[in-house]
């Protein structure tokens, strides 16, 4: 995820820093010489990463905006100004408004801060808990600095090295951004689950069947030579070593097992399924960045055994072929998903809901019209009047049961000397009812009690 540099430029920070025996240096010294270190790792180690740099100070000022270009940042570094005190108020404005214009308001992003301040717990507090504080361990010089930055980059610019496996072929990968551990909350004691460094590709499916599924987070899945090395050239061994091809050249003509993985994939339309832990499974597919640009990318399934309902259990999916017959069909004209559940589920029901005015006003003007229709509409006007008393029960809309049986008998009144007897007695007999229903007797406010048609001796 990117990330915000946010270095204080406050009078304070330029306080001496004094040790016995060494150099005297300013806390912006130390501050910057850490920074530097951080960003000569991520230009090795993490160059995905885009990082954005800000000085405050009353103000705020950004620096650099994101960026992968390492030099920039370090650039910017050298020729910081000072200015006067400290407000990091409206630094963090800064801050959220900067990610917000760059990432919108959905994208997670890191903040780094370089000053120690008294309030940073509490402001951990406040956020949520999301974050951790590290501080100078011992006097403050340049070693100790030095762990500091040591720890934060342990902790979280450290690259995610893992191996993929499918049968008997295998490839090194770096999986960016590195995935942080889960927290399932459905479970009684919670213990966050991290994703393995053996991924084990357990099949494959077509894009259609695994249709748009809900993910907890995606990342990019780049293959890493066996024989990566960093070339470290001496001044005397520059012409030996031109006639020589360096590592990564190697590298790039050997045949790896995810470049082959990407392109099947991308070709047949499919995506494979991953096991990323102990009941735990992911997806990886291709994804164009452009017409002629496109990635090995790695989406996590929430923790469980059945992620995805219409596929059913990930570990009872099997091969085609060992099928007593195609499920696809001879010619791939069904498929045999969605998975149905052996239990009708309650949304698969026909409930009533009532978003909108609209949709009840139209429940209400459907009872009218087969109310006008009577005796020939017996049978659908109490169908009706039962599907909408039991959704005015179920919500508690007494006032609703009220309002239905006083139009019943205006239209009681409102009938024509031609209409049939039967009606007039069905239309009171139906406004009695969800009187009583309306006034909570047990009896007559049942969910499941169902009003019937009153018999009559008038025929038809």
């Amino acid at each position: 995820m990117p990330t915000v540099i946010l270095m204080d430029v406050s009078l304070s920070m330029t306080r001496p820093v004094s040790v016995d025996g060494s150099e005297e240096f300013q806390r912006k010294n130390l501050a910057v010489h850490g920074l530097n270190m951080l960003f000569e790792h991520m230009a090795s180690n993490y160059r995905l990463e885009f990082t954005a740099l800000m000085a405050f100070s009353s103000l705020w000022e950004l620096l650099v905006p994101f960026t992968r270009d390492y030099n920039a940042l370090q650039e910017a570094l050298s020729n910081l100004e000072d200015y006067d005190k400290t407000c990091l108020e409206l630094a963090l404005q800064g801050v959220s408004s900067v990610v917000q214009q760059e990432w919108g308001s959905a994208g997670p992003c890191q903040l780094q801060m370089t000053d120690a301040l008294e309030n940073l717990e509490e402001l951990l507090r406040i956020s949520g808990g999301d974050g951790q504080i590290f501080t100078v361990d011992g006097p403050l010089c340049m070693k100790s600095v030095q762990a500091m930055f040591g720890m934060l980059i342990d902790r979280a610019y450290s690259p995610f090295h893992a191996v993929l496996h499918c049968g008997n072929l295998s490839s090194n990968v770096q999986v960016f951004p590195r995935p942080e551990p889960v927290v399932v909350d459905d479970e009684v004691e919670p213990i966050p689950r991290a994703v393995s460094t053996d991924l084990e590709i357990v099949g494959f499916i077509e894009i259609a069947d695994i249709s748009s599924p809900p993910v907890i987070s995606r990342h990019l899945v780049l293959p890493i030579p066996v024989n990566k090395e960093v070339d470290d050239v001496g001044a005397g061994a520059t012409d030996e070593l031109e006639e020589e091809p360096s590592a990564s050249q190697m590298a790039g003509k050997s045949p790896n097992f995810c470049v082959l993985l990407h392109g099947s994939l991308k070709v047949e339309g499919m995506v494979a399924l991953v096991q990323l832990g102990p009941e735990w499974f992911g997806m990886l597919y291709s994804q164009a960045d452009s017409k002629k640009k496109s990635n090995l990318m790695m989406s996590l399934f929430e923790p469980g055994p059945n992620p995805l309902p219409w596929l059913g259990k990930i570990t009872h999916l099997g091969p085609v072929s060992e099928a007593a017959e195609n499920p696809y069909g001879e010619d791939d004209s069904k498929s045999p998903f969605p998975v149905q559940p052996q239990v009708k589920r309650s949304y698969a029901q026909n409930v009533t809901v009532w978003i909108k005015a609209s949709g009840l006003q139209t429940d209400v003007q459907k009872i009218l019209r087969n109310a006008r229709k009577l005796p020939d509409k017996t049978q659908t006007f109490y169908k009706e009047l039962n599907r909408l008393r039991k959704a005015a029960l179920a919500f508690g809309f007494w006032e609703l049961l009220k309002g239905v049986a006083e139009l019943l008998e205006r239209e009681c009144t409102m009938l024509p000397d031609s209409a049939h007897p039967d009606a007039a007695f069905q239309l009171s007999h139906a406004a009695h009812q969800l009187k009583l229903a309306s006034s909570g007797d047990s009896q007559y406010a049942a969910f499941d009690h169902n009003i019937v048609p009153m018999h009559t001796d008038f025929s038809s």
